[in-house]
């Protein structure tokens, strides 16, 4: 199932997930569907993330994307692997080649960015979302300054929201926010303590609804 703006907006939030370890991609998943965020971004940071897309993207009900993707190979294995839609970093040497291997395959892509010049560019390159990170360098205020100009772009709060600030975010004009160690501790990956995530996952949710 490949990410459309609108389930995003709904559901919005997606986990990204960041760990040295990972033993169980699919159960991971499966965790954190159960509490209510099925868009969920494995980075290209997790050793060996292409032999986990697979069985990541075949849990019932989720949206399994590709993050910090730097390269328009890592784009193509991405996807072919599986990922339903890719992130970047920043604007990166690569990101016209990138948003070219994602658009081919009709997948979206999200493009990392902070600035204003970076915004605009992302968007220039055919951002489907503009993700701002990290988001608590300026807090809210920042990113509804930036929709002043911007009005027509998707933002994407990332890198320090959690459940606290995450419904700043949002009422802020972000079109969903990033949930990172808040809802996913590399330790708790490490540990397979699913339960726990899902704890965690539904409550993020609660916050934002």
């Amino acid at each position: 199932m490949t990410l459309h703006l609108p389930e995003l907006a709904a559901t919005r939030a997606v986990s990204v997930v960041r760990t040295r370890e990972l033993a169980d991609a699919a159960a991971l998943v499966r965790a954190l569907v159960a509490g209510g965020i099925p868009v969920v971004e494995l980075t290209f940071t997790i050793p060996n993330l292409l032999d986990h897309l697979p069985a990541a993207t075949s849990v019932e009900g989720a949206v399994v994307g590709a993050g910090t993707v730097r390269t328009a190979i890592d784009a193509r294995r991405a996807v072919e692997a599986g990922a339903r839609f890719l992130v970047t970093p920043a604007v990166v040497p690569e990101t016209a080649q990138i948003v070219e291997a994602g658009h081919t395959a009709g997948v979206p892509v999200i493009i990392g960015a902070l600035t204003p010049s970076e915004v605009a560019t992302a968007d220039a390159l055919g951002a489907d979302i503009v993700k701002i990170f990290p988001a608590r360098a300026f807090g809210p205020r920042y990113l509804r300054d930036l929709a002043g100009p911007f009005p027509g772009i998707s933002l994407l709060p990332s890198g320090g929201v959690n459940a606290e600030n995450a419904r700043d975010f949002l009422d802020a004009g972000a079109i969903a926010v990033s949930a990172g160690t808040d809802v996913v501790p590399p330790e708790a990956v490490a540990d397979a303590r699913w339960s726990e995530i899902t704890s965690r996952a539904a409550a993020f949710r609660a916050a934002i609804t």
